[in-house]
């Protein structure tokens, strides 16, 4: 069996014997007469006169015939190919080669054994592939050589190609849904000079034009947002990509799709309505069922979603009181269940909070987590029955986390004090800490309506797939070959 290097070697020396006879292996155009269809409705054209066009997947020549099968993103089609009515042009198949990219213009016909092909009275070729599939030599070795070389498993794996359709759908379903709500779709800034919206270490980056330091956003526009809420804005969202410099495991990734909402004169109980309405439409719409097989859990998000309090499942499931506890309880109790954590800033907060996934992972869902303490809720309003709570909600599907909202804080004094002590968590070491944003108190100090938001990612759609968030990203990032 030939090798790589002889595979290629033989292709561009048909490459250049193209050109001797005059063949332009890379045309600018098609200069065959005719509008280019869909092979799928070609199919349906028996007896008419077609073009089509596609990538070369199989030669079978027979003396003075050949077949070939060639494919476009709908499908696949048999051209017949004689030397009658090719003339000199049939000796130029001797110059092609599968993963070659070919027009084709003939009548539609159906060959004795009954498959639907063309009679090809002309072709051209339209780009000469110099590298041969991989099913032709070794095929893709390992999954991470699928990753890297995404364009030929598309080619090779169907259901591939398929996933990523449903992911359009995905996104564009929840667009469909919040634009039927009334929401306007805006674009805020990726640049910041400030991250805020989340807990995460940012990527940063130098901005020469102003000579200046900035981050890449690490939420949806939340803080942009939210000031559009101040400016009389009172349904936006926002679909756009979003990066943490952070770990890579099955469920995080560094850029990713995002998507938030933000609602005038709404709290977090309208919000968690809306939310689950439009995951169950989102869901629908994508992949025609409400019923999901997630790791070890089989999930049904058609039925009443759950409510689930912060403190009282902690307290239920480790017998820990968060609203009582102390940082030597928190670590001893870390210990005992055997959870690992980053010591790097470790705090009672960050305690508290390896604690709750502790607790997450052991719960099915669908439903909702509500009442996180302020400590790890920078942005949430206060429970107003219970001042170290907030009115926040997490959907909890399969033991994660899959969507983050709340009735925003817009009491500028309030929210100035927490973007203190997350100042202070900053600087003893925790880089996930949120950065004190004085432009955004100042912009509250005008006067944000009530307001609930709400954010999702990517990792919903993985999970409703039941894969990793890398095998659902088009081109994930790899590491580069050395």
């Amino acid at each position: 069996m030939a090798s790589l290097e002889e595979l290629i070697k033989a292709r561009k020396e048909k490459l250049e014997e193209l050109k001797k006879r005059g063949i332009n292996p890379f045309p600018p155009r098609i200069e065959l007469k005719g509008k280019v269809g869909k092979i799928e409705t070609a199919r349906d054209s028996l007896g008419k006169q077609v073009l089509v066009c596609g990538r070369l997947w199989s030669i079978r020549k027979h003396g003075a015939m050949a077949f070939l099968d060639i494919k476009d993103e709908s499908g696949k089609i048999q051209l017949f190919f004689s030397k009658k009515n090719l003339e000199k042009d049939f000796e130029l198949l001797e110059f092609f080669d599968s993963g070659d990219f070919l027009a084709a213009q003939g009548k539609v016909f159906k060959t004795q054994a009954g498959e639907i092909s063309v009679e090809v009275s002309k072709m051209q070729l339209l780009t000469k592939s110099l590298r041969p599939l991989p099913s032709e030599w070794f095929g893709l070795k390992d999954e991470e050589e699928r990753l890297r070389k995404r364009y030929v498993d598309f080619l090779l794996n169907p259901e591939l190609r398929d996933l990523f359709l449903r992911k359009a759908r995905f996104w564009q379903a929840t667009r469909d849904f919040l634009v039927g709500k009334g929401f306007v779709e805006v674009e805020t800034p990726v640049l910041e000079t400030t991250t805020g919206g989340a807990d995460a270490r940012p990527f940063q980056t130098h901005h020469y034009a102003l000579d200046i330091d900035v981050y890449l956003r690490i939420s949806m526009g939340e803080l942009w947002q939210k000031r559009l809420m101040v400016a009389g804005f009172e349904k936006t969202f926002e679909i756009g990509r979003q990066f943490r410099n952070e770990g890579m495991d099955a469920e995080h990734l560094q850029d990713y799709s995002q998507m938030e909402f933000y609602w005038a004169y709404a709290s977090y109980l309208d919000g968690m309505a809306l939310v689950e309405e439009m995951i169950k439409s989102v869901a629908q719409k994508t992949f025609g069922t409400q019923k999901f097989k997630i790791g070890k859990y089989e999930i049904d998000l058609g039925k009443p979603w759950e409510v689930y309090d912060y403190v009282e499942t902690v307290k239920k499931m480790t017998g820990v009181d968060v609203t009582k506890t102390s940082l030597k309880e928190i670590e001893k109790k870390l210990k005992e269940l055997k959870v690992d954590y980053s010591k790097q800033g470790f705090s009672l907060t960050r305690g508290i909070d390896n604690l709750w996934k502790y607790c997450r992972k052991q719960i099915k869902g669908p439903g909702f987590l509500v009442h996180v303490p302020v400590s790890i809720s920078p942005l949430a309003k206060r429970k107003p029955d219970d001042l170290e709570l907030t009115e926040r909600f997490q959907v909890i599907i399969a033991g994660s986390e899959l969507g983050n909202g709340y009735s925003e804080l817009n009491d500028p004094i309030d929210q100035a004090g927490r973007f203190t002590e997350q100042q202070k968590l900053r600087e003893s070491g925790d880089e996930e800490a949120q950065m004190d944003d004085k432009d955004f108190v100042e912009a509250l100090e005008y006067g944000m309506p009530p307001t609930c938001g709400f954010g999702m990612s990517e990792r919903l759609f993985a999970f409703l797939e039941n894969k990793t968030m890398r095998e659902c990203q088009i081109f994930p990032l790899m590491r580069p070959k050395e």
